[in-house]
């Protein structure tokens, strides 16, 4: 797969493909073009001689000390080595290159004064397999990503570290950054005026970690329906919360989709129609409200992809370049090009849609908790079902512990602060506010991995509750789930046989997880429903 970059079409789709994929970049020719204009106009101001922040003062607090021609491109090399200092563990390879490729879309819009070559570099880098070793604390989210970035950047001069692959068994070595570039025949760059700030004076940590959040999180969302429809099968509940006149009733775009997911799983369910006449008169709200609760995470994930989508292809360095004709007479430069100061790079506009998503993965893994516990609960499950899914309740404790799990999963994921909230002012009180955002899409990488954990523990206790189902019924033949949530039984039986014994639960949880996050839960639904029955006739 290839992934033609042109600073305009970026999606968080393409962001994964290069992550999880290893696409292979391509820069759109057009895109070459608005690179070079944007050159051109960093020469003819730097020619000028005029004091432009970027070009030739130093940075932040130090904006008003002009720096002599010839110490520029040291200045360059200096912003790099000085910003690169980052601390925590180091961002995992998707993680880089989520990153790396986010960076190269941004200098593609054309407005960051920097060389083609230097663009090129960050292709070639990315294509090889060479990741730059780049630590994940440090960013503030204002002025941009700058330690994350600068690590990264470091490799570009022959510096820093990277992990280059193929170069031994084990899939990569870790060695120097004129190393690495050695290893796929490119020479260090010299950094011209203007292009280390360009290169780490941006939001591309948190634009890359928030686009797998949000392809994540959306197939969690699906997943997350699919684990709820086979609860409330098995537990004997009605999925006439789901009928299209009630969410019709309330139509948010989530909640009707949510609702619909629930419709087309279970259609052609014979344990929906055995009880559809039983005395219960409601469910409980984890069942009851599937549609409603799930669906408010699809907004809320739908809301960071908005904003995903526009970051990913904007420009967010500072400062920004632009034709002579483009801006009044208050930007620096010449009557061909215009300089101008801004703060494209403070994260605010992820930052807090990151926490809303964050918050809203936080309840989705709440109501997938509160279904487990109905599954096992043996105050609260149905008749048919054994305490704790146990084959030998009491000698066995099934599935008991998945529950406990599960719970700590949710602790820890509402113990996590709103990261945005916070401001601490930096650079001598010059950079007075900041968006914390890379913290956030941090925390919301860890909201992502937690929801999964427990969705698919309760994936797990559904398929060992169908196994009971038909305990509930005087038939002869066993009674069929829906189309859709017999599907999802099969695979999770692929990988996880029947509870027949006590056995390590980490193991059925984890298979189950890896059925998510590789997308084959997806997958097989779709397979599965392609030739349902009509949803839409309740």
């Amino acid at each position: 797969m290839t992934v033609v970059l042109d600073g305009e079409s970026l999606s968080p789709e393409d962001v994964a493909a290069v992550a999880r994929d290893d696409a292979q970049l391509e820069i759109d020719e057009a895109a070459r073009e608005r690179l070079r204009e944007s050159r051109a106009r960093v020469e003819d101001v730097i020619e000028s001689g005029e004091a432009v922040y970027g070009l030739n003062t130093g940075f932040g607090e130090l904006v008003d000390e002009r720096i002599p021609p010839e110490e520029i491109e040291q200045l360059q090399t200096n912003l790099l080595r000085s910003h690169a200092a980052g601390a925590g563990r180091e961002l995992e390879r998707e993680e880089v290159r989520a990153m790396m490729v986010a960076r190269i879309n941004a200098l593609v819009t054309g407005y960051s004064g920097i060389r083609e070559t230097v663009v090129d570099h960050l292709v070639a880098i990315c294509n090889e397999g060479v990741h730059p070793v780049i630590r994940s604390r440090g960013s503030l989210g204002a002025s941009g990503d700058l330690a994350p970035l600068a690590h990264m950047s470091l490799v570009l001069i022959g510096e820093g570290e990277a992990i280059v692959e193929g170069s031994n068994e084990e899939g990569g070595e870790r060695c120097s950054g004129d190393d690495a570039l050695a290893e796929i025949g490119l020479e260090p760059l010299s950094l011209k005026p203007k292009e280390g700030l360009a290169l780490i004076n941006g939001t591309q940590l948190t634009a890359g970690l928030a686009a797998l959040a949000v392809v994540d999180g959306e197939r969690l969302v699906r997943g997350a329906d699919a684990a709820g429809a086979l609860t409330i099968e098995t537990s004997l509940g009605t999925t006439a919360t789901a009928a299209r006149a009630i969410h019709e009733a309330r139509p948010h775009a989530g909640q009707l989709e949510s609702a619909r997911e629930v419709r087309r799983l279970t259609a052609g369910s014979e344990i929906v129609e055995a009880h559809r006449n039983c005395d219960r008169v409601q469910d409980a709200y984890s069942l009851r409200c599937l549609p409603q609760v799930h669906g408010a995470v699809r907004d809320a994930l739908g809301h960071l992809r908005d904003a995903v989508s526009t970051e990913l292809n904007s420009a967010t360095d500072n400062p920004l370049v632009f034709a002579g004709d483009r801006v009044d007479d208050r930007a620096s430069g010449t009557d061909r090009a215009a300089i101008l100061s801004g703060g494209n790079f403070h994260g605010a506009p992820l930052a807090l849609r990151l926490e809303y998503a964050r918050l809203a993965l936080t309840d989705l893994a709440a109501i997938s908790e509160r279904r487990i516990d109905r599954l096992l609960n043996p105050n609260l499950q149905e008749p048919h079902l054994p305490p704790f899914l146990a084959a030998d309740s009491g000698v066995e404790s099934g599935y008991m512990i998945a529950q406990y799990t599960a719970a700590a999963l949710l602790n820890e994921l509402r113990s996590i602060g709103a990261a945005s909230a916070d401001n601490t002012p930096v650079s001598g009180g010059q950079e007075d506010h900041v968006s914390m955002s890379g913290q956030s899409a941090l925390n919301t990488r860890r909201a992502v991995e937690n929801a999964t954990q427990v969705v698919a523990a309760e994936l797990v206790c559904g398929a060992q509750a169908a196994d009971y189902v038909d305990d509930a019924f005087e038939t002869d033949e066993p009674l069929s789930l829906g189309v859709g949530t017999s599907a999802v039984y099969d695979l999770i039986r692929e990988v996880v046989p029947s509870l027949e014994a006590d056995r390590p639960v980490h193991t059925d949880v984890d298979r189950v997880a890896t059925l998510l996050e590789r997308g084959l839960l997806d997958e097989t639904i779709e397979r599965a429903t392609d030739d349902s029955p009509s949803i839409d006739d309740d």
